[in-house]
This record gives structure tokens, sequence and C-alpha cells, in this order.
């Protein structure tokens, strides 16, 4: 006991000791992390504009096509339920330049957000090393893993985004119209910006459970509020499966389902931080 003792004020000092910086001392070391990361950003960027063709062509174009893996799975699955689905995006979707510089612009900021999203894991490190000396010794030990954790949900929220999101919403998008007259022509900006945002989105979404075990644990939310309102996420989580997918039960099966087990984790954890710091009242 002692001993515990002992080590909870050897921590309590070394964090003293590090609060004692000034708050330009910490803009300074702040300063420095933002450096890095960026660094780190424009290193993998540059690669990325190196290999622009093979991005450009494999990864950022595949989803609008009807050979994409989306697609031909969705038309395994649908032969499995015994009815037959034409897959995603069957009808060609043009896209086209306007502007002199559009396609090298596009170019160069397609690099960055792949850039980004490779250098993400780096990036929360920094954001970590930032954060670390402000937090007690076992606060360091339960959060070890939060840089894994975090990039882990990144890089599954992204991958979500594009093999699901992405092709269904382009499939919608590219196949409404108002009227025959109106053809739909779309410009590359206008299609990389959707495409991009709609990966990014995903990987800000998978960061949920991340950011409901932070609200959990200084006491902004609970599990008994995110069980209250359940019924009204699970109707908002399939209305946006709806508008984002075909007419039809399986494509809005596909999406909504992980969206469901995203907010049931997050209860899970909600209520797990919950626990614990009701256990800690009651030591106290």
């Amino acid at each position: 006991m002692a001993e515990e003792t002992s080590r909870e004020e050897q921590s309590t000092k070394t964090k003293d000791i590090k609060s004692e910086m000034s708050f330009l001392d910490h803009l300074e070391a702040l300063r420095w992390h933002f450096i890095k990361s960026a660094f780190a950003i424009c290193i993998f960027a540059t690669i990325a504009y190196i290999y622009s063709g093979f991005i450009w062509n494999s990864i950022i174009l595949a989803p609008k096509s009807p050979d994409f893996w989306t697609s031909r799975m969705l038309i395994k699955l649908s032969h499995v339920f015994g009815y037959n689905s034409a897959g995603l995006n069957n009808h060609p979707l043009q896209l086209i330049n306007f502007d002199l510089t559009g396609q090298f612009m596009v170019d160069m900021w397609t690099a960055i957000i792949a850039g980004f999203i490779v250098a993400f894991p780096y990036v929360m490190y920094q954001f970590w090393s930032f954060i670390k000396p402000a937090l007690y010794e076992n606060e360091r030990k339960h959060a070890s893993g939060a840089v894994a954790v975090m990039s882990g949900l990144f890089f599954i929220g992204v991958l979500f985004g594009y093999y699901l999101i992405a092709p269904f919403s382009l499939d919608w998008l590219s196949g409404y119209i108002v009227s025959k007259e109106v053809v739909n022509q779309i410009n590359i900006l206008s299609y990389i910006s959707s495409v991009t945002s709609i990966v990014i989105a995903g990987g800000v979404a998978f960061e949920l459970p991340i950011l409901v075990y932070f609200l959990s644990k200084i006491g902004v939310i609970t599990p008994r509020f995110l069980r209250k309102y359940r019924r009204h996420s699970y109707v908002v989580l399939l209305i946006i499966a709806a508008i984002i997918t075909p007419p039809d039960v399986l494509s809005q099966t596909i999406v909504t389902i992980p969206l469901i087990l995203l907010f049931e984790i997050s209860i899970f954890i909600s209520a797990s931080v919950d626990k614990a710091r009701k256990k800690r009242l009651e030591e106290m």
C-alpha cells in the first residue's frame, strides 16, 4: 500500500513538473508535433503523387465501375438469397475537366489526402506524445494502446467508406435525374471531392467509440443516455442507409449493420467507463 502511495506521489510530482511549462512552452512543443506530422504527410503525399497513375486507375476511379468488388459481391449475394441484382454503377459515369490546371490541382489534392490517410498512425502518435506528459501513470497505462486502436478504427472506417458507402453513393447520385433533357457529366473535382469526403468521413465515424470513451470518462454522456435514444439512433442510421443505397433491402442491410454494431460497441464502452468511475467513487 505504501509502495502504491509512493508511486502515485512520484507520478503526481512528475505531472506537476510537466505542468509548470509555460503557455508558450506548450505552444512550442505543439508546433513541433505539428511540423513532424506535416512532414510525414508530405513524404507520403510525394510518394502518392509519384504513383498517381496507379492510385487513380486502380483505387480512385474503381468504385464507379460495375466490375468493382462491391458490385460483384452484391450480385453474388443476391443469387444466394434467390433474386437477381444488376449490381452497381451500370450506367456510365462520364468525368470531365473544365479548368486548364484542373487535373493538376486535383492530382495534388488527391496526393495530400492519400498522404494524410497513410500517415494517420504517425499523426496520432504525435498527438499522443503531446498529451501523454499531462497524464498520471495509471492513466498512461490504461491508454497505452490508444494510438493503435485509433489507427485501426480509422483504417476500418476508411475501408468501410471506400467499399460500401462510396460505390452505393455513386450509383444513386449519378443515376438521379430531374429530367431526361439533363445529361450528367460530372466534373472531376466534384467526383474526387465526393469520394474523398466519404472515405475520410468513414474513418472519422469509426472513431465514435474513442469519442464515447473520453466523453464518458468526463461524464458528458452515460450508457443510460445512449440506451434511451437507441431507437432514435437506429432510425437515423436506417434513413442514412436508405438514402445512399439502391432501393433494395439487401443493400440497405449491408450498410446499416456495421453502423449499428459501431453504436452498440459505443454503448458497451460507455457502460464500462461508467462502471469503473462509480467503483472509484465508492472506494473514495
